[in-house]
């Protein structure tokens, strides 16, 4: 959890307001208050920001899922559905393990208000996949 901890205030969280409430590779959950920084030209929520919450939990309960120091871990596809506008609120974002195999985990992923009304769903394909070892100084693998 460290690693991943450390990582997230250099990363989109930071600008955007997006907090961990819950580090669980079972259960994760990242919240955001929606304010002008996620709206769209209407002054709603932008889909775009539903997108990055959902993969964002789908990420990190992979990445706690693996060793970080061996491996390494790419969201490769992402379907989501918007179903309710919000132009204000707390948003949640829950990932849940769908499928977790070796080299891909599956997660789905639930975005509610802070009434617990589904304002998304989303599916999320993460990849995961060995660091690449580097040889000794000087060698080369061509």
């Amino acid at each position: 959890m460290s690693l991943v901890e450390s990582r997230n205030p250099r990363t989109v969280f930071e600008p955007l307001g997006i907090r961990v409430a819950r580090y669980d590779p079972d259960a994760m959950q990242v919240v955001m208050d929606v304010d002008h920084r996620h709206h769209q030209h209407l002054g709603m929520l932008h889909g775009g920001v539903s997108a990055l919450l959902a993969e964002s939990a789908a990420s990190l309960a992979a990445a706690m899922s693996v060793d970080l120091r061996t491996h390494i871990i790419a969201g490769v596809d992402l379907n989501a559905t918007h179903l309710r506008p919000k132009r204000g609120g707390t948003l949640r974002a829950t990932a849940r393990p769908l499928y977790r195999g070796r080299t891909t985990h599956v997660y789905g992923i639930d975005i509610t208000d802070e009434r617990d009304e589904v304002v998304c769903v989303a599916r999320c394909t993460i990849a995961i996949r060995p660091l690449a070892r580097e040889g000794p100084p000087g060698s080369s693998d061509s």
